[in-house]
C-alpha cells in the first residue's frame, strides 16, 4: 500500500478539479491510501469521495488576519502535528503557491511539485524533492493529472476525468434544473433578467428552477429571480454536503463561474457554464465520463439565453428524460 498526501487547499472549483487524480491514483494503485490536505472552508468536497481516508484542515486565510493570537499559534501547532503524525510514501502539492509548499512540509515523506517555469509562484518549488515540467497552456484538471502520473510512475489516462463523488441521494421533489446564479464577483455574475426569461423558458416545458444561495444578498437575488418565474424554488440555506445530495436530483444546471458548477459536474449533472469576466480555458468545467459540461462567454463576453437553451438541447443523454 502506497500512503499519498494530496495538497490542494483552495478554492472549491480548484479542488473539484484535483479529485480525478485520486481515481487515476486508484486505477493504478488500487490498495492506495490517501490523504487530503485543504482549506476547512472546502474540506466538504473530499469528504464526499468515498476513498480519501483523512481529511485534514488548514485555516490560513483566518491565521494571516489574526497571526498575533495565541488561539492561531495553538491551531497551527496542532495542524502541524496531526499531518506529521505518519509517514507518506510521496506528498503531491497540486496546488503549486508557496502557501501550499509551506503546510506540505508539515507532512514526512517526499514531496513532489511543478518546476519552477511551471508554476505561478516559483519559489515553492524549491520545497519539493522531487520537481516536474508541465505546462501551463492546458486544463488543470490535465496539469494535476500528469503531475500525479508522473510523480509516481504511471501512464497519464487518456480518458476524461472521473470524480469519484458519493452524495446521499435524497428523492426528488420534482423535474427540476438548477440556476447557479451566485460567484465571488459581480464580473461574474450573469443579469437577472436573462435568468428569469431561463427560468420561464423552461417553465413552460414542466422543469422547476432550483435556486441555492449562501449570503444574504445572494437569498435576496434568488428571491428577486423566483418572483418572476412561475414555480421557481428558492432553496433553504444547506451546507455543501446538504446541496450535493439535493443537486443530484436536477435534470442539468446553468451556473456562473463558481465551485458549484464544478461541483454539479462532478455529480455527473449535464452543465452549461456561463463566463462573462474570465476565460474558460484552463479552469472552466470540465465534464466527466458520464455527463458533458459547456462552457458559454468569456472575458468581456455575456452569452444569451437563447446560447444557453440551444447548448442544453443539444446535449446527449436525454436529459429531459431522466427518472
Amino acid at each position: 500500500m502506497k500512503r499519498i498526501l494530496i495538497v490542494k487547499t483552495t478554492s472549491m472549483g480548484d479542488v473539484i478539479h484535483a479529485l480525478p487524480v485520486v481515481e487515476d491514483i486508484l486505477r493504478h494503485v488500487p490498495d492506495a491510501h490517501i490523504d487530503w490536505l485543504v482549506e476547512a472552508s472546502f474540506a466538504d468536497i473530499p469528504r464526499l469521495h468515498p476513498r480519501v481516508q483523512q481529511v485534514f484542515t488548514v485555516a490560513l486565510r483566518r491565521w494571516r488576519k489574526q497571526w498575533w493570537r495565541r488561539q492561531t499559534w495553538q491551531e497551527i501547532a496542532a495542524a502541524k502535528r496531526a499531518v506529521g503524525a505518519q509517514r507518506y510514501d510521496a506528498i503531491l502539492d497540486l496546488q503549486g503557491l508557496v502557501k501550499s509548499a509551506v503546510i506540505a512540509c508539515w507532512a514526512d515523506g517526499p514531496r513532489h511539485g511543478y518546476d519552477r517555469q511551471s508554476i505561478r509562484e516559483p519559489m515553492a518549488s524549491f520545497a519539493y524533492q522531487h520537481r516536474y515540467a508541465i505546462s501551463y497552456r492546458q486544463h488543470a484538471v490535465l496539469r494535476m493529472r500528469k503531475l500525479a502520473a508522473m510523480a509516481l510512475g504511471y501512464a497519464l489516462p487518456d480518458d476524461l476525468p472521473a470524480y469519484g463523488l458519493t452524495a446521499e441521494v435524497q428523492p426528488a421533489r420534482q423535474a427540476a434544473f438548477l440556476a447557479l446564479h451566485a460567484t465571488s464577483r459581480d464580473s461574474k455574475l450573469w443579469p437577472e433578467a436573462r435568468w428569469v426569461a431561463l427560468g420561464q423558458h423552461y417553465a413552460a416545458q414542466g422543469l422547476q428552477m432550483w435556486l441555492p444561495w449562501a449570503g444574504n444578498h445572494e437569498r435576496a437575488r434568488a428571491e428577486r429571480i423566483a418572483l418572476q418565474v412561475p414555480n421557481a424554488l428558492v432553496l433553504p440555506k444547506w451546507s455543501l454536503q446538504q446541496l450535493a445530495s439535493h443537486m443530484t436530483q436536477a435534470r442539468f444546471a446553468v451556473g456562473v463561474d463558481t465551485g458549484l458548477s464544478h461541483l454539479a459536474a462532478a455529480l455527473d449533472l449535464p452543465v452549461v457554464a456561463i463566463y462573462t469576466d474570465t476565460e474558460p480555458a484552463f479552469t472552466g468545467v470540465a465534464g466527466g465520463h458520464r455527463a458533458p459540461a459547456i462552457n458559454l462567454g468569456g472575458k468581456g463576453q455575456v452569452p444569451e439565453v437563447a446560447q444557453i437553451t440551444t447548448a442544453i438541447a443539444a446535449m446527449p443523454g436525454g436529459i429531459f428524460a431522466r427518472d
